[in-house]
């Protein structure tokens, strides 16, 4: 009997033995907490409250003395109450007097232009002048001269016989070349 009891009193709920009465279930209060009480941010009054932070910087060269800004701080906002001349946030507005009324510049337009072979030539040399030379200034006078006389005629370009392609034949000639 005690056995089939206690299976059918676990679903039942009823745990009682028969010799103490069941205690009726008291009625739980309900209450609610206001936004301040149940807020999970530590202490709301601390952070509400606002903060003045002043601070300081030396001067520079360019705006000499000392700079101070005053600013109130709070959880929520912020403000700038004053400001020094002369620090990195504040820039002051100079007057400039516009000459040209509006007018745009014109663009200066630069396109690649052909160069003469004696152009080429020269520029090719570089800007060391008779460095080098057999000869010296005097060699390099000469052939000037000897340039200006002959008549102004295009040169042509010759180009060498080439074998198939990847042939080494033109290095093993560089070779010889060299070590003769």
């Amino acid at each position: 009997m005690g056995l089939f009891d206690r299976l059918f009193a676990a679903r039942g709920g009823n745990t009682n033995n028969g010799n103490v009465p069941a205690q009726p279930k008291k009625e739980a209060e309900t209450f609610f907490l206001d936004a301040d009480a149940s807020s999970s941010m530590g202490n709301v009054e601390f952070m509400r409250r606002s903060n003045t932070i002043r601070r300081t910087f030396p001067g520079t060269v360019d705006s000499p003395g000392n700079k101070e800004m005053v600013a109130e701080v709070a959880a929520m906002e912020a403000k700038l109450e004053k400001m020094s001349e002369g620090l990195g946030g504040q820039t002051s507005q100079q007057e400039s007097i516009n000459l040209t009324g509006g007018i745009p510049k014109p663009v200066k337009k630069t396109f690649a232009q052909t160069m003469s072979q004696a152009e080429l030539d020269q520029r090719m040399k570089g800007t060391a002048f008779g460095v080098n030379v057999p000869g010296g200034t005097a060699a390099i006078k000469k052939e000037q001269e000897q340039v200006q006389a002959e008549p102004q005629a295009q040169p042509q370009i010759s180009q060498q016989p080439t074998g198939k392609a990847g042939a080494i034949d033109p290095f093993k000639q560089m070779v010889r070349d060299l070590n003769s």
